[in-house]
């Protein structure tokens, strides 16, 4: 797609979403710099991969009830960090596309197809009534710990993983590409929760005696590191498991190419 066509599709889809209240100033921005290099370098298809993964990731957030008071979400407006966190690597993706279109376009939906069932897991998975299980252990934890799986949870990611996939697939016109990539995307959550569990920084608010994935509570006060790595947080481990889906897409390419 055209330079002047893709910064202005981008810029039309980055604003609405800033209107109506899913992205931050600087979420929208940085939504604006993914729309640009997905859509100029894998086209209308790409787009519609991208689409496909923002708009039902935003429905699932946004258009179920309000997850347990327990937990420490950063907010429903996605900022720049979260952005980028999920759709950093698409951009590339599309960067890879205008060189080679199919390439670009195939990792593109790898790399979307996790981020959606990540997604889809968390916000499905933290309305679930029954407790999560830690993927490494299998120790009952809280709805919403980072790396507890519940079965809701599972179900959604493999159907976001498989949305986004179908899309991708369909524009694409790359059967292949549905398997594989809700597969990969599917193993990107499981990557993402065993992250979680096992190397994810976890804090203590003493001022609200509550658990935290922040190094500043919601509250406003600064926390204490209880377990895992301080920098290693929510928005670093969904990049990394993306990135992890990104190489998978990009090894499951090489194989199925004739050449």
């Amino acid at each position: 797609m055209p330079p002047l066509y893709a910064a202005a599709l981008a810029a039309v889809a980055a604003l609405i979403a800033w209107r109506a209240g899913t992205l931050t100033g600087s979420g929208a921005a940085a939504a604006w710099s993914i729309g640009f290099l997905v859509l100029h370098g894998t086209g209308w298809q790409g787009g519609a991969v991208l689409a496909a993964f923002f708009i039902s990731s935003n429905l699932v957030s946004r258009g179920l009830p309000s997850p347990p008071p327990a937990l420490d979400p950063k907010g429903d407006r996605r900022d720049h960090w979260q952005v980028y966190a999920n759709g950093g690597l698409a951009a590339v993706a599309g960067g890879i596309g205008a060189v080679n279109f199919n390439l670009g376009l195939w990792l593109v939906t790898c790399v979307l197809a996790a981020a959606a069932a990540d997604t889809w897991a968390t916000s499905i998975g933290t309305r679930s009534a029954v407790s999560a299980r830690l993927i490494w252990s299998g120790r009952t934890v809280p709805v919403g710990t980072s790396g507890g799986l519940t079965a809701r949870g599972t179900a959604a990611a493999a159907a976001g993983a498989l949305f986004v996939s179908t899309v991708g697939a369909l524009v694409a016109g790359m059967p292949p590409l549905l398997p594989a990539a809700t597969l990969i995307g599917f193993l990107g959550m499981v990557a993402d929760s065993t992250m979680g569990a096992l190397l994810q920084g976890r804090f203590h608010c003493a001022a609200c005696n509550m658990a935290s994935e922040w190094k500043v509570h919601r509250c406003g006060r600064p926390t204490a590191r209880t377990s895992g790595i301080a920098w290693l947080n929510n928005d670093v481990v969904n990049f990394l498991a993306t990135g992890l889906a990104a190489a998978a897409g990009l090894g499951t390419w090489c194989w199925l190419s004739p050449a």
